[in-house]
């Protein structure tokens, strides 16, 4: 464990996360000047934006992604064509641009509905090696029916946002956290699977593994059966960094149980302290009091510029859009100055760190990394220079201890695992 717990009241410097979405989380942000419709899928966009979050020290960016088209909260995508419609797979991008940049992390975002968490948990073993100690994953899960008909697996409710208030939906969104729960201690158990010394790569004894540093992980759950070991050795964060979006009681005890970060939603000074103690409430719960669990909170964000306060341009692009946009984060619209005066207060009642959704890519972007970040740094709530290599490292996080070389004295055989 960390010496100083992350979100800790006073355990300045804070950290700084931004969520990248298509032209941004503003339905009409693609129509910007600014913007880059054209190159929304290609890899140089994704890579520039990357390298303008690493230019103003951010510790980490999330890639949002799903299975169904952009939608506005649950509710089903709609028939508009005035919208970005499509996006690249998260993880693929992040693998894309992790070779060209060196500190910051890189965190796509996964389905725990839909795939299966020893692919997963190849996949982000893998960005966490291309990324040299650098890769963590969002996990989330999807009640959207339309998505479960891509795969054929299972069929879901056709619901939407009214309807989450129903016994029956709250029933799945149970289901579903409790499935997104196995789903994160089968990929935590295959990144253990392999020890850390496992690999001998000893040529003149032809000896590549240790077989007996390779574990079965035998998960045997509601929802997964599965044996291990992973094919991928142990990544070089030990545990890439795992994070969920949460709003509620019932993910807050799940983000409690299984994540490293949680980003939370809260509306003020109050709700932020609220949100911090029902979290720490829900750790205390589970016997996890003193595990390392980041609370960063969400927010988007329209910063004013020179020509513009961030006020009028969401307002213009809400008559683009022919729609007030609304989230289910808070909207903050204003100067750099009051962000960071935001940013503190939510600090002093335990906030770890903050997740800003740009509205507009790249102008918000921008405005974070050329405004905002030496806003905090002046008020030395923010750092100056990458202090660590890894995002664990930046997280003030330690690198865990492997849970089957812990148990070492007495390894479990690894029959049928090729030396």
């Amino acid at each position: 464990m960390s010496s100083v717990l992350p979100g800790s009241p006073g355990s300045a410097p804070l950290h700084l996360a931004v969520a990248l979405d298509g032209a941004g989380w503003h339905p009409a942000a693609w129509r910007e000047p600014a913007a880059r419709p054209a190159e929304l899928f290609t890899a140089q966009y994704w890579l520039d934006l990357v390298r303008e979050a690493e230019r103003g020290l951010l510790d980490l960016v999330t890639i949002e992604d799903s299975f169904g088209l952009q939608a506005r909260g649950l509710d089903p995508a709609n028939e508009r064509t005035d919208e970005v419609r499509g996006r690249l797979d998260a993880v693929l991008i992040a693998d894309r641009v992790a070779p060209q940049t060196h500190h910051i992390g890189l965190v796509p975002t996964v389905s725990a509905t839909h795939t299966e968490p020893f692919h997963v948990s190849k996949a982000i073993a893998t960005l966490d090696y291309v990324s040299t100690g650098r890769a963590g994953v969002r996990v989330q899960v999807s009640p959207r029916a339309e998505e479960a008909r891509h795969f054929g697996r299972r069929v879901l409710p056709e619901s939407g946002a009214a309807d989450l208030s129903t016994p029956a939906a709250g029933e799945l969104i149970s289901e579903l956290f409790g499935e997104l729960v196995d789903y994160v201690e089968v990929i935590r158990r295959l990144w253990d699977s392999w020890e850390d010394d496992a690999e001998i790569r000893d040529a003149a004894s032809g000896r590549f593994i240790d077989r007996d540093r390779l574990h079965y992980i035998d998960f045997d759950g509601s929802h997964f059966s599965v044996k291990g070991p992973s094919i991928v050795p142990r990544p070089p964060q030990g545990q890439p960094i795992v994070a969920a979006l949460a709003h509620s009681g019932l993910p807050y005890r799940c983000a409690a149980a299984s994540a490293d970060i949680v980003f939370v939603t809260p509306t003020d000074t109050v709700d932020a302290g609220r949100i911090v103690a029902e979290v720490r409430a829900a750790q205390a719960d589970i016997g996890r009091a003193e595990a390392d669990l980041a609370v960063f909170a969400d927010l988007v964000v329209f910063l004013d510029d020179q020509s513009e306060s961030g006020a009028d341009r969401k307002s213009r692009l809400d008559r683009l859009a022919r729609a007030e946009y609304r989230s289910d984060a808070r909207i903050f619209a204003g100067s750099a100055a009051a962000l960071a005066d935001l940013l503190a207060q939510w600090q002093s009642v335990g906030i770890s760190g903050y997740r800003l959704r740009p509205g507009a890519l790249p102008d918000d972007l921008n405005a974070i990394t050329g405004a905002l970040v030496p806003e905090l740094q002046s008020r030395g709530l923010f750092r100056s220079r990458y202090e660590a290599d890894s995002l664990r490292g930046l997280l003030g996080l330690e690198r865990p201890a492997n849970r089957y070389a812990r148990a070492a004295a007495a390894p479990v055989a690894a029959e049928g695992v090729s030396a």
